[in-house]
């Protein structure tokens, strides 16, 4: 029985033409600045982003941290929303590695607005940490891969400017956004001082993320990534997959928009599952079952489903993407009918 994989979009496998993108790439030392594959890559990314430079980087965790630490210093905070990837799946990294305080901020599926931004600003008192820099998430994972509308990412941009703060963007699914909205990922990007993309979530790479941003932040994030040990050496290998997924791949992410609805309009007429498809924004799917989510999990992967919890007590996420098919959703549809029961 073949297994349907909807714990992430993290889990697709290269395709063919892919695989030989990789092959054929032409490689150098990337430490030494010698890599042109990986060279090409950033100067696409930081074209696509509407920013002056590029690093490509192992993951997007390291992105999002060498960002952090090129623009905090130890004692700063960091404001970001409480559902972040940066509080819950980055290991513990932004205190760890840079002696930041994060102060979560709550918001609304993942998104604040310009208020809860200046009203979280600290005042200048000895007794305060210093508020540095915000850091906002677009898809918002947590939020149900939930899209910033542009306007309100740029008044909630404003709200820190005006307050002297940098912005930073995890725009780990940022493709994702510029096309379920129909506008260039730079509408976002330009606005910030630093972004991640990743290259191995929607656009199906095996390995990479890149941060882009101003040229001296840049630079600074260089040394950082040096010091967290994520300098590579021929890693054209991998920017070549990267390259090919920013060239095929983006486009195509519609379909895996498509096939999330179409899978959350059918699990809304499953007994016991609650599903509200209108919220269904991207590639990521939220659903309620009767019985607990690790049960769920055990129950669906009896039947050759793979989903993961989604933090809530009867709470799965299903998330689509390019190793998963129309006809994939109609049969995980009818097992998912089966397991529930």
């Amino acid at each position: 029985m073949k297994r349907i994989d909807f714990r992430s979009d993290t889990v697709t496998q290269p395709t063919a033409a892919m695989r030989r993108a990789i092959a054929e790439a032409e490689v150098g030392d990337d430490v030494y600045g010698e890599d042109p594959t990986v060279l090409r890559l950033e100067a696409r990314v930081a074209e696509r982003l509407g920013l002056e430079a590029a690093v490509f980087v192992p993951s997007g965790t390291q992105a999002n941290q060498l960002a952090i630490g090129a623009h905090c210093r130890a004692g700063d905070e960091v404001l970001t929303e409480a559902g972040s990837h940066i509080l819950h799946y980055e290991g513990g990294a932004v205190p760890a590695l840079w002696g930041v305080q994060p102060q979560p901020l709550p918001g609304q599926r993942g998104l604040l607005s310009p208020e809860d931004v200046s009203a979280a600003v600290r005042e200048d008192n000895i007794h305060n940490p210093r508020t540095r820099l915000l850091s906002l998430e677009n898809t918002h994972n947590r939020g149900g891969g939930s899209v910033w509308p542009v306007e309100r990412f740029r008044a909630v941009v404003e709200a820190a400017r005006k307050a002297g703060l940098a912005v930073h963007l995890d725009g780990a699914r940022l493709f994702n956004a510029g096309v379920a909205l129909g506008v260039p990922v730079s509408a976002w990007a330009a606005l910030t001082d630093t972004t991640s993309v990743c290259f191995s979530k929607g656009l199906g790479a095996p390995v990479g993320s890149a941060l882009a941003g101003r040229a001296d932040v840049i630079r600074e994030a260089r040394r950082l990534r040096k010091r967290l040990g994520g300098g590579m050496r021929q890693a054209g290998i991998l920017a070549a997959a990267a390259l090919h997924a920013l060239e095929h791949h983006v486009e195509r992410l519609a379909d895996d928009h498509a096939n999330a609805r179409r899978l959350a309009a059918g699990l809304a007429e499953l007994p016991g599952v609650k599903v509200d498809a209108s919220r269904v924004e991207t590639n990521m799917v939220f659903a309620e079952f009767s019985r607990s989510a690790l049960e769920m999990v055990t129950r669906l992967e009896q039947h050759g489903v793979l989903t993961n919890p989604a933090g809530a007590p009867r709470t799965l996420r299903l998330v689509t993407h390019l190793d998963v098919s129309a006809a994939d959703i109609d049969e995980a549809l009818q097992r998912i009918r089966r397991a529930v029961g």
